[in-house]
């Protein structure tokens, strides 16, 4: 018998591989690790010496950078939950009804609810900061249109209001994603399920909840953690509304502006890239924790519970 053929090396696959993941590892990889590296190095006198773990006990254990880290990782928690709370169920919401076959003008409504978020996160913030203005802002003349100009208040100048404004601010501007995805999730059910749904009775409201949204969880795991990683890598919209400092008084500091005003400085702040790593460092420590508490738990229970 003829010797069986050696299988062939498919050099074909890495030479396509290759591009992709050289400009991943310079964008991604390298930088990760080099702020890994960074967070472990102090600078004295000029001269870059190794400290190992010391950036990170002056970080938790030093009161005056202790106070800064809680307050944002506070701040940031509370971002979280607010699009935890308020954008996934109006995006799982809005993709429940735009999946009605009976709906006219779908297409329009995914398109305008989509829109904002290709926008620039500039744009938005520098537009919802003149629109929740109190001097010449337009939200004023519209409560008042309604008779709920008592209800006004200056949003963004206020401690208490001003995290929870710019969450809201960011759902409105990417709802959009949470919706598109569960819409896709919903179009791809089998119609043979839905027709035999049908058949037993359970139709309309009830099909949605018996049927789809079982069928869907996967998909809104998927979200809930795409949703974390996201909003623990906040920054930019915080940034374009209220600056680096995050005011007023720090109460919409989060880690990704604290990070930033301590690896760059920020007027008289001088920077630190090294203190700044060890912030960075502490974010991808919270981001990998949530998502292997995601896959190795919620996942799985999800997995065990479709199937």
């Amino acid at each position: 018998m003829a010797a069986a053929d050696k299988p062939k090396t498919r050099w074909h696959v890495a030479v396509f591989l290759a591009p992709a993941v050289l400009v991943y590892t310079a964008v991604m990889i390298y930088p990760l690790f080099n702020t890994l590296r960074l967070a472990l190095y102090s600078e004295v006198d000029q001269e870059r010496i190794w400290v190992g773990l010391q950036n990170f006990r002056t970080l938790f254990g030093d009161a005056i950078w202790s106070d800064q880290f809680w307050n944002a990782l506070a701040n940031n928690a509370w971002f979280f939950v607010i699009h935890m709370l308020v954008q996934n169920p109006i995006g799982i919401a809005l993709a429940a009804i735009l999946s009605s076959p009976r709906l006219r003008f779908s297409a329009f409504y995914r398109s305008a609810i989509f829109i904002p978020t290709i926008l620039s996160f500039v744009i938005v913030g520098f537009a919802w900061k003149l629109i929740l203005s109190p001097i010449w802002g337009i939200a004023p003349g519209m409560l008042d249109a309604v008779g709920l100009k008592f209800l006004y208040q200056p949003w963004l100048g206020k401690e208490e209001y001003a995290l929870t404004t710019l969450s809201l601010v960011s759902v409105w501007q990417y709802v959009g994603i949470p919706m598109m995805l569960i819409y896709a999730a919903l179009l791809s059910i089998p119609d043979e399920i839905l027709e035999a749904g049908e058949c037993d009775g359970i139709t309309g409201m009830s099909a949605f909840w018996k049927i789809k949204l079982p069928l869907i969880l996967p998909s809104i795991g998927i979200i809930s953690v795409l949703t974390f990683v996201a909003n623990f890598n906040a920054f930019d919209l915080i940034y374009a509304a209220q600056g680096a400092l995050a005011g007023p008084d720090f109460s919409t500091d989060i880690l990704g502006t604290f990070m930033y005003r301590t690896f760059f400085g920020f007027q008289l702040q001088l920077g630190d890239p090294h203190m700044g790593s060890a912030i960075a460092s502490a974010m991808f420590g919270i981001i990998l924790i949530g998502v292997c508490i995601y896959l190795f738990g919620i996942q799985r229970r999800l997995r065990n519970y479709q199937f």
